[in-house]
């Protein structure tokens, strides 16, 4: 650490580099301290209640995940920065939703792949204050490690985690995207947001198709479609099926049906605009893709990772909960020999719903 920041001027740094966030187009910038000890807890009992599933990276590395300095030695503060993520000019969620010809993908997707970009930003904010100060300890992350970034996000005074689990601000809901840079460098922290104002509201937990959300604050990732159309690289279980409905990539009910929403600003970054018209596409459409028209179309984008035979996968469940149709069945029709076990698996299953 060659950190050229005297004691006093703390303070005016911090202030200095929520500007400088500002700047590169976070809406938000928070500093919190390391102390995680509740959420530790939280974290151990629902890893103890296998709320996970197959997500076995969220015990993989123990207490790293909840306390930063033994993921980064040094780590003493947290800078943490969200940025807004719903696009505009794109339709609208209900009315996709609505129609069970067409396919759902979580807003979020709807563009450029948000870890790629905001881990450039981050790294323009660390270099910004390389620059300015000299050399200090740090790293940043979006997504990427065993990183508690809803609770230190709370801590930082971004907003509280509702009864979705999803971080909540009163200004600007929850359509955003979060980060964090761990550093060594002892700035001054924000004021923890210490309100809950979820109320006696629910909406979040009984909107939920498959009843994920089985108690404030705590989902059952095994029952999320989310988990079930992202995490998961296996069969998805019938019990589910119907209840997918037509989203095939993500779920967004929970926020959607948030009344806090409504304070929600759409993004003006570019790069998180509706690409290849997957705001409203047919599922028939995306289900002629090839592979290599998924990886084109995909390329750049948080979709393209779950591989082109789980995204087959979810879009053969779409068409089984589609209206039965000529144009549908042909569709199935064509892939009911697919190479993919596990993709005919699920074709079969649609065609059977037709019948």
């Amino acid at each position: 650490m060659n950190i050229q920041i005297s004691h006093h001027d703390y303070e005016k740094a911090s202030q200095l580099i929520k500007s400088w966030g500002n700047d590169l187009g976070f809406q938000q910038l928070g500093i919190t301290d390391i102390q995680l000890d509740e959420d530790e807890q939280y974290l151990k009992e629902w890893l103890a209640k296998g709320f996970h599933g197959d997500m076995q990276y969220m015990s993989a590395h123990g207490i790293k995940r909840s306390r930063p300095e033994k993921l980064i030695p040094g780590t003493i503060r947290v800078i943490s920065v969200r940025m807004d993520y719903f696009p505009p000019s794109s339709e609208h969620p209900s009315k996709v939703l609505g129609n069970n010809k067409l396919a759902y993908v979580s807003r979020y997707a709807m563009g450029r792949d948000y870890h790629k970009l905001m881990r450039s930003r981050l790294q323009k904010l660390a270099d910004k204050i390389t620059r300015h100060y000299g050399l200090f300890g740090y790293r940043c992350f979006v997504d990427s490690a065993p990183v508690l970034e809803k609770a230190l996000a709370r801590n930082a005074g971004l907003g509280w985690i509702g009864k979705h689990s999803n971080l909540i601000n009163p200004k600007a809901g929850s359509w955003f995207f979060l980060g964090e840079i761990y550093t060594d460098l002892p700035l001054k922290i924000d004021k923890q947001f210490s309100l809950d104002h979820c109320g006696s509201c629910n909406a979040c937990i009984d909107i939920c198709p498959t009843q994920a959300i089985v108690g404030p604050k705590q989902v059952d990732a095994r029952r999320c479609i989310s988990y079930l159309t992202i995490e998961l690289k296996g069969t998805i279980p019938i019990e589910f099926r119907k209840m997918i409905g037509n989203r095939v990539y993500g779920c967004d009910d929970c926020q959607l049906i948030c009344p806090w929403n409504k304070f929600a600003k759409n993004t003006d970054e570019k790069d998180f605009r509706v690409r290849h018209g997957l705001d409203s596409a047919t599922l028939v459409e995306l289900f002629e893709w090839s592979k290599d028209q998924f990886l084109n179309n995909t390329e750049g984008s948080a979709v393209r990772r779950i591989g082109y035979e789980c995204w087959s996968r979810n879009i053969a469940v779409g068409l089984g909960n589609s209206s039965t149709s000529k144009e549908v069945i042909e569709a199935l029709q064509t892939r009911k020999d697919d190479s993919s076990e596990l993709v005919r698996e699920h074709v079969h299953w649609a065609l059977a719903q037709h019948v």
